[in-house]
């Protein structure tokens, strides 16, 4: 599965976290979630005709991937971490970042993964899904804590291209901004490779409102907000979504979205930011939970 055990405390430690990066980026497009899993196959079983035959490929993707090691989806994506360093964990960040993307690199050689990764005006393609800036990597910190948490999502670009952000009036309310999401799935259509993970930003400023719609999109399906209000919100919204009958791969059928995930922050009186980033139906992440002693548990 990957490396075990980090030396951490020592200069091996970031050799190691490279070899930890390398077999989150091949097991994160290699094994889907449980929560996914399910979700595909509880869709499955309830849809009809065509869209339980779209689903059905799906269920053999998984099943093909599951028995030969090779990845899910011919998109490699955009890789994306989010680390959460223990304040007490003897670690350099300038170094730990250098070596989660070097083990994107190595993962990309050495399983031979397509380089989806190119420069913004010259298009020019290093061949190892890296480049200046990629793989984004979000960095918090654990007040008192002594271990590391690695988490990986490699974003696909037909989900990442229908990423949307808008700044309503506040005036707009509630019902305007239920509205600008219900339009922008629609507008998406089958784009993303539906049915998908709809993540919600909402407050913050407008940088902050679309990382937060990102971040939404890494809860487990389904799994709802800790605020009743924000949950039931999530609840009305998948159901609204599911009514447009996009179904899966835009072909027709009930299931156009596992989860809306919603992410927020208070924002300025006079502002009204929305954000919506959709995560496509193999909703793929993957977890390396680092302890003090250095042993590795790998999840999702």
């Amino acid at each position: 599965m990957g490396l075990g055990t980090v030396r951490v405390g020592t200069e091996h430690v970031y050799d190691d976290l490279r070899e930890v990066s390398a077999a989150l980026y091949k097991k994160a497009l290699t094994d889907l979630p449980p929560d996914v899993r399910q979700s595909v196959g509880a869709a499955h079983d309830r849809e009809e005709g065509s869209a339980r035959r779209r689903l059905q490929v799906m269920v053999k993707a998984i099943e093909t991937s599951d028995e030969t090691g090779i990845i899910v989806c011919q998109d490699t994506g955009i890789c994306v971490f989010y680390v959460e360093i223990g304040t007490e964990l003897p670690v350099n960040g300038a170094r730990l970042t250098r070596a989660l993307r070097e083990g994107i690199a190595l993962a990309s050689e050495r399983h031979s993964l397509r380089s989806s990764i190119v420069h913004p005006l010259t298009r020019e393609n290093r061949q190892d899904n890296t480049g200046a800036g990629v793989p984004a990597v979000h960095v918090g910190f654990a007040d008192g804590g002594d271990g590391l948490d690695v988490l990986l999502i490699p974003k696909g670009s037909g989900s990442e291209n229908m990423s949307f952000l808008t700044m309503l009036s506040p005036a707009d309310g509630q019902d305007g901004v239920k509205k600008y999401i219900l339009d922008r799935v629609i507008e998406a259509g089958p784009r993303p490779c539906p049915p998908t993970i709809v993540g919600v930003g909402l407050g913050g400023t407008a940088d902050q409102c679309a990382a937060l719609a990102k971040k939404a999109t890494l809860r487990p399906v389904g799994q709802p907000h800790p605020e009743p209000e924000i949950a039931e919100f999530e609840r009305r919204m998948l159901e609204a979504i599911n009514a447009t009958g996009i179904g899966p791969q835009g072909l027709g059928g009930a299931t156009t979205a596992f989860a809306v995930h919603v992410e927020y922050a208070w924002t300025h009186i006079s502002m009204n930011p929305v954000a919506l980033n959709i995560q496509c139906w193999r909703g793929e992440r993957a977890r390396a939970v680092v302890g003090s002693d250095g042993t590795v548990t790998y999840g999702y």
